[in-house]
């Protein structure tokens, strides 16, 4: 269907055409929708893949002045307005479009058919940009993976997975269960719940927190049953705990195409707790040198996708945390004049500025704001390279004491210990969370269990109180110092267990106040390690109960100052739910497992086995 519209501040007529279904080389035909300047001439053309509806508002099509999120159709008529053709489409199995929704694994084949399918039309000019957040940054990078003809930029915001066994899917072997939550939600939006209304309204009767107080799930046995289909690839991912032949294919494993990825000029967008920031890392690193390029990387300290706010959780980190504060224009601008450089030829100066921008939290007076946060502020940085050159990956040592400093333990013979029981894991408190509701939300948080955070029991306590969380920390700073890059954590454990997991989180303590006078344990980043994959993400091996074992946790990447005064604090434990799946202890498959065991497990923190943390230490902004 199409049509026709005048737009009063558009040089140009603009036709659109909606449903219009395109072809894929299997026969499936996709919904898509163009909005493209009317005429005999061919222009630059945008495209956007997503499984979220291609005639959907975005909630992250939003600016810090105006916080309503614009429509796609808005959004095209600006792109319109400056010269460019705009391609909204449903993937696979998704609102309009023909097929089975399998998550992410199509998105490759489709991806490239869709863009040689535009390269063939009259109104093309033969360069094809790509845009969107999420799960339609994920279809860009499963599209250039095989580097369709056409490709000319890419913008990928929040996603595109680098390993999604690695992150975004699986972390340290151990299973994000937000998967769960975005099969469920989404599922509620699918073409077979909607063709099925008493199915839809009993679905709609389901109550996910109840099945997340009720594990273990199986096939049949599971908040899903009623829609099979998703239930189905929920399980698959689940279940496919060794890095296998399944994590390798397109569209979940950049890091397998990068000799062949489509060398254009690309931005990897991510921020501190999105579930991306180790995807838009690695992607940078795996592929600057690989490409002419130019390839870029902003991080930021949003959620997922919240790019024009100033907050995460209970902490702000004050109004040029925005990438509109950054960069004073709002994000639309900058997407533009990305394209406008790489699409349009325009010299604007995009390809003379810093290959990395990102945001240090931290600074702030860390007094109660108006809205009830914690002021812990903030301020943008830039580097020709990330990590920024000149980072000293300094070792802080965990000590019997419970003390965290640089020096190298002494004793002959140290350790601490815990009991970690499936049945009451340590409640998860924020972090680099995304589509986690109504279960689990993600950001800065203090450490303490509360009724808004799913697990959590009376009387609620400090996580630093449990028995299950051994603390280390430092003494209070002498200087500020500034954390910035990947943070990982190497351990000396036992357990009397054949299986467990190993936790680590870094947190910024800050003293007593008025505002919070018992302190506020922010928390920066988190990590996780299934200890059957100690040696081979491809060969699991179960402990010896009793056996020692020297293992690492990496905790994703952050950018910190920690203010003199604060301590910085290293959290380890065995469970973060329900960020993650809780590891039974009982060696079983995962994802199938019927039994739990507590497990009794050990650090060591001897000068033999000397467990600690690197800190990625930067120069000072002075």
């Amino acid at each position: 269907m199409a049509d026709s519209t005048i737009d009063a501040g558009n040089p140009h007529e603009t036709v659109v055409e909606r449903d219009v279904l395109v072809p894929m080389r299997d026969g499936v035909r996709l919904a898509t929708d163009i909005y493209r300047p009317a005429g005999d001439e061919t222009f630059p053309v945008i495209l956007e893949r997503t499984p979220y509806g291609k005639g959907e508002s975005s909630r992250s099509e939003r600016t810090a002045k105006d916080a309503r999120p614009r429509s796609r159709a808005e959004i095209a008529a600006d792109f319109v307005r400056h010269g460019y053709a705009v391609v909204y489409q449903d993937t696979r199995g998704r609102y309009g479009s023909e097929g089975k929704f399998v998550k992410y694994l199509s998105d490759g084949t489709d991806g490239y058919d869709t863009v040689a399918w535009l390269v063939a039309q009259p109104w093309c000019n033969g360069r094809i940009g790509t845009m969107g957040l999420s799960y339609a940054a994920h279809t860009q990078s499963a599209l250039a993976c095989l580097d369709p003809p056409g490709l000319a930029a890419m913008f990928l915001d929040s996603g595109g997975f680098s390993n999604a066994y690695r992150s975004g899917i699986r972390q340290g072997g151990a299973f994000e269960l937000k998967q769960a939550t975005w099969a469920f939600n989404n599922a509620l939006l699918s073409p077979e719940l909607a063709a099925t209304p008493l199915k839809f309204k009993a679905m709609r009767t389901v109550d996910l927190r109840s099945w997340f107080a009720h594990m273990p799930w199986s096939r049949g046995h599971s908040p899903l049953a009623l829609a099979p289909a998703y239930e189905d690839y929920l399980f698959e991912q689940w279940q496919h705990g060794t890095f296998d032949s399944y994590w390798k294919q397109v569209g979940i494993y950049a890091e397998g195409a990068y000799d062949t990825y489509a060398d254009v000029p690309m931005v990897h967008m991510s921020s501190w707790y999105d579930p991306y920031p180790r995807t838009a890392t690695d992607n940078f690193l795996g592929l600057k040198h690989r490409k002419q390029g130019p390839v870029r990387l902003i991080l930021g300290p949003w959620l997922h996708g919240d790019r024009s706010v100033t907050h995460a959780g209970d902490v702000d980190f004050g109004p040029a945390a925005t990438l509109d504060g950054q960069l004073a224009e709002d994000f639309q601008t900058l997407r533009r004049r990305w394209f406008d450089r790489w699409l349009r030829g325009i010299d604007n100066g995009v390809d003379r500025e810093p290959a990395v921008r990102l945001f240090v939290m931290g600074g702030g007076s860390g007094r109660r704001n108006p809205d009830g946060r914690l002021d812990h502020g903030g301020a943008w940085r830039t580097s020709g390279d990330w990590p920024l050159p000149g980072t000293r990956f300094t070792n802080y040592y965990l000590r019997a004491d419970g003390s965290l400093d640089r020096a190298v333990p002494s004793d002959a013979e140290a350790m601490r210990q815990f009991d970690y029981d499936p049945r009451n894991p340590v409640p998860t408190i924020g972090g680099a969370i995304s589509s986690g509701d109504p279960v689990m939300a993600g950001g800065a948080f203090d450490q303490v269990e509360g009724p808004r955070f799913f697990g959590s029991r009376t009387p609620y306590r400090k996580l630093a109180d449990r028995p299950d969380v051994l603390v280390f920390q430092t003494a209070p700073l002498a200087e500020d110092i500034d954390v910035i890059g990947p943070i990982t954590v190497t351990l000396w454990i036992s357990s009397d267990c054949p299986d467990t997991d190993f936790t680590a989180k870094l947190i910024d303590v800050y003293p007593a106040s008025a505002d919070y006078p018992d302190g506020f344990a922010m928390n920066l980043t988190d990590g996780i390690l299934r200890v059957r994959y100690r040696e081979s993400w491809e060969r699991p091996s179960l402990m010896t109960p009793g056996g020692v074992y020297r293992i690492e946790v990496a905790a994703f990447p952050t950018a910190n100052l920690f203010k003199r005064g604060h301590r910085i604090r290293l959290d380890i434990s065995s469970s973060n739910f329900p960020h993650f799946d809780f590891n039974p202890n009982t060696g079983e498959s995962e994802g199938a497992w019927r039994e739990t065991r507590v497990a009794r497990n050990t650090v060591y923190l001897d000068r033999d086995r000397p467990s600690h943390v690197v800190l990625p230490i930067a120069p000072s902004r002075s």
